[in-house]
């Protein structure tokens, strides 16, 4: 199996997605939103190589999980390990949940590119979309930072053709 380039794990959160999530917090971003909750995550040279058998090892001993997180940083740089730690998260049953700073549009348009940004895109339940904007925090709002940000149902947005905001 392949390694993924992280900057930390969250083995138990409540704030990255529904129920009780395993977060991989992956390491580079190209967007460099001003007011970043993450920026330790921007530096593509940063954070560590980790094995993607060992964070599925440690997914699978938790019985409590509900699904999965890929954060970041940008999940979507990454496309080919997270898509084979994705579909091995499936495989267990667990949703998951992606978030990007590119738009869902975006995604597509990459993905013709990129091929395993479809790839991901087609194994994420919902992906929380588009770049943070300092302006339009708040607090108030459910797993994203600004509300400009959009929690998409993937499955259904990649079957209708367009983006359908998931009902949480």
């Amino acid at each position: 199996m392949k390694t993924l380039r992280i900057s930390g794990i969250e083995p138990e959160s409540i704030v990255d997605g529904p129920g009780i999530r395993y977060v991989v917090f992956v390491q580079g971003c190209p967007h460099h939103c001003k007011g970043c909750h993450n920026p330790q995550t921007h530096d593509f040279d940063g954070g560590h190589d980790q094995a993607i058998e060992e964070i599925l090892d440690e997914i699978k001993k938790n019985p409590l999980l509900s699904g999965v997180t890929f954060s970041g940083g940008e999940p979507f740089c990454q496309p080919e390990p997270l898509t084979e730690l994705g579909k091995e998260v499936k495989k267990l049953g667990l949703n998951l949940v992606c978030y990007s700073g590119y738009t869902f549009e975006e995604l597509i348009k990459l993905s013709e590119k990129v091929p395993a940004v479809m790839e991901l895109l087609q194994l994420s339940d919902l992906l929380v979309d588009g770049r943070f904007v300092l302006e339009e925090k708040s607090l108030m709002l459910k797993f994203r930072g600004s509300r400009n940000q959009r929690i998409v149902d993937v499955p259904a947005s990649l079957a209708k053709g367009e983006v359908v905001l998931a009902e949480i």
